[in-house]
């Protein structure tokens, strides 16, 4: 067995590690780069291999820096199976099809500015058509289900805890005589996340990949947490201010969504509007609803008695939220004189309809920008963590 790390090795994004074992290739992760426009637009559209000659891909999760980029192997030439979670299948089938929007948008954006000035227009990455092909090469599985994915590799999925359906990977590996046990933990989470169950302990692992976004940090406990949230918000309601939250549209929006509710209900903060502001959130709230097999025991409790909508619904009478589509209603968001909380993607406010909410609010002292995720360099997200000292005309 050999293992080659093609990606989110000394750095965070573009997850790929690539597994040559009895004459096969197994493909963990076909992630995307993140990063300056031209250098992962180089990274992501030259991949490292043959895409014709990787026999399976395993998938950990959904998010868009670990399968962002299987399109773009499908595309050039990859045609066997995706082996993931079920929850994880449903995921990337909104999330690959959003990211194909976005490749074609900014690719006619930037024909049209290449016509301009003369230069060469790129194409996009990959197509809606792409995605929408990639997903018929998807297997969705339960945890804890052995299934077989090369000669002599079969691999079973344990609860990574990180988002709806991830998984560490279990991979048992005969070569000869040789039995060698691998585990891949994608992006592992940590004990008490909303909604999730904690991570699954594995046993018995010779060989161990791991990512360490977090490694060097101390996560605060979770009351903590709950309690500078709820303090965020009270602070920002007293002066009659917007809560202005970038979250990713999975995973993180539906916890900032279910926090906001347990606060609500519980009365540590008073009952104001939310608006969760992005398509792509929307539909990823409604796959979160359709899996609560992926739920801890608390969420579950909360689902059964929170009414017919659930975790991430108002029918409870006591907690307003309101999920937009439509981009005309996004945009009468600004208007809006009333302390509210609204959360839009993209997370690491690079593209997307945080930009127009960061833009008609960032300079009123009585709203609050709330970051909640990780905010990886070079991106705007990074730049108002570090508090850089820049022009709101500039942000877009």
């Amino acid at each position: 067995m050999r293992i080659e790390f093609l990606g989110a090795a000394r750095n965070v994004t573009g997850s790929r590690h690539l597994i040559h074992v009895n004459g096969s290739k197994v493909l963990l992760e076909c992630g995307m780069f993140h990063g300056h426009r031209f250098e992962a637009y180089e990274r992501n559209k030259n991949l490292p291999f043959d895409a014709r000659e990787i026999d399976a891909v395993v998938l950990s999760h959904a998010h868009i820096d670990h399968s962002g980029n299987l399109p773009t192997l499908h595309a050039q030439g990859f045609n066997n199976n995706i082996y993931c979670t079920s929850a994880t299948r449903d995921l990337c089938s909104i999330m690959l099809r959003d990211s194909a929007h976005i490749q074609e948008r900014d690719a006619e954006y930037l024909r049209k500015k290449a016509a301009k000035t003369g230069q060469q227009p790129l194409e996009p990455l990959y197509t809606m058509s792409d995605a929408e092909k990639v997903m018929r090469h998807f297997v969705g599985l339960g945890y804890h289900r052995r299934f077989w994915v090369a000669e002599g590799v079969e691999g079973t999925f344990y609860d990574a805890g990180h988002i709806l359906g991830s998984a560490v990977v279990v991979l048992e590996i005969r070569e000869g005589e040789n039995r060698t046990r691998l585990a891949f933990t994608g992006d592992l989470g940590h004990r008490n996340v909303p909604i999730l169950r904690d991570p699954e302990p594995v046993e018995k692992i010779d060989v161990l990949i791991t990512e360490s976004t977090y490694g060097d940090r101390v996560h605060d406990p979770v009351e903590q947490i709950e309690a500078e949230f709820a303090d965020v918000v009270n602070r920002t309601v007293s002066r009659r201010g917007k809560i202005i939250v970038p979250a990713f549209s999975v995973g993180r929006t539906q916890h900032v969504v279910y926090l906001l509710h347990r606060l609500t209900v519980s009365g540590k903060i008073p009952r104001i509007p939310v608006f969760v502001d992005s398509p792509l959130s929307v539909n990823a709230t409604e796959v979160f609803q359709t899996h609560e097999e992926c739920y801890d025991a608390e969420a579950r409790r909360l689902d059964r008695i929170a009414g017919p909508d659930g975790i991430f619904g108002n029918n409870s009478g006591s907690y307003d939220i309101e999920y937009i589509r439509d981009v005309e209603e996004s945009k009468k968001l600004n208007g809006r004189k009333d302390p509210c909380v609204i959360i839009s993607s993209s997370g690491m406010c690079e593209v997307g309809r945080i930009l127009h909410h960061l833009k008609n609010n960032i300079e009123d002292d009585r709203n609050t920008v709330m970051v909640v995720g990780f905010m990886a360099e070079n991106t705007l997200g990074k730049r108002l963590v570090e508090h850089e000292r820049r022009s709101a005309k500039n942000m877009t």
